[in-house]
């Protein structure tokens, strides 16, 4: 209740010397809140919600390929147990998640996608900056999917470090949970294209701050309508949400 007081009040008070912004929508492990995140079925109805980007997680399964799916471990969503790091795919492939969904790879999501959106894929696991360089490659060469559609971020900055190293073409996010204006050292070393912090943490300064730094925000999980229209109103870039409906159209100029 407080964050939500204090972001309407500074709303009120910079709303007649910052220009509302047209934030990008950005479906939060597809739709979230509609369909079990992270699957085929969510990332589609993201799309059919009209999102302009779809924020994925990753993890490299033991057989090496990518696989798409938030928690570490599979107990907590799936008929499994265990490290989903150690399952290979074949094993993957037969996991229940949410009764009735099935965990996919990061390639089937970009051709599910097929470039209509831009996609931010999230270096959830460990060794997952290589591989997804590789894969990227590969569809980057078949022309519809460009460096320009593809945001990676990640938590773990030194996976982000490493992918730095081996691509400077695909814009990077600097993930955070704790003070953003902390993120901003490593986004200027990794020259990445925004900062990607839990929205309860942004206030008018620090968004100055980011600003002047010549970062982006996209702000997660933001899904109760007053938070996203506060957010919107101090000038953020883009909102991460369960619930990409709840976030008002964009204006074209």
């Amino acid at each position: 209740m407080k964050n939500l007081i204090y972001f309407f009040l500074m709303g009120i008070l910079l709303n007649s010397c910052t220009p509302k912004t047209n934030p990008l929508v950005i479906g939060h492990r597809g739709a979230k809140g509609h369909l079990a995140e992270n699957t085929l079925p969510s990332i589609d109805k993201a799309l059919k919600l009209g999102v302009d980007g779809v924020e994925i997680d990753i993890f490299r399964c033991a057989s090496g390929e990518l696989v798409v799916f938030h928690d570490q471990i599979l107990d907590h969503l799936t008929n499994a147990t265990g490290y989903i790091e150690q399952f290979d795919l074949d094993s993957i492939r037969k996991i229940d998640v949410l009764n009735g969904f099935t965990i996919p790879t990061l390639a089937e999501v970009l051709d599910l996608i097929d470039g209509k959106v831009f996609l931010n894929i999230e270096l959830k696991g460990s060794e997952t900056a290589l591989p997804t360089i590789e894969l990227l490659k590969q569809y980057f060469q078949k022309g519809v999917w460009t460096a320009d559609n593809i945001l990676v971020s990640s938590f773990n900055w030194e996976e982000l470090k490493l992918f730095y190293e081996h691509n400077q073409d695909v814009p990077l996010a600097i993930l955070t949970e704790d003070d953003p204006l902390d993120a901003i050292p490593v986004a200027k070393a990794l020259q990445a294209k925004a900062i990607n912090p839990d929205f309860s943490s942004l206030n008018p300064n620090n968004i100055s701050k980011i600003k002047l730094a010549g970062l982006q925000i996209f702000a997660w999980t933001v899904n109760k309508p007053e938070d996203i229209a506060s957010l919107i109103d101090l000038g953020i870039d883009g909102i991460i949400t369960d619930f990409p409906e709840r976030v008002p159209k964009r204006q074209e100029n």
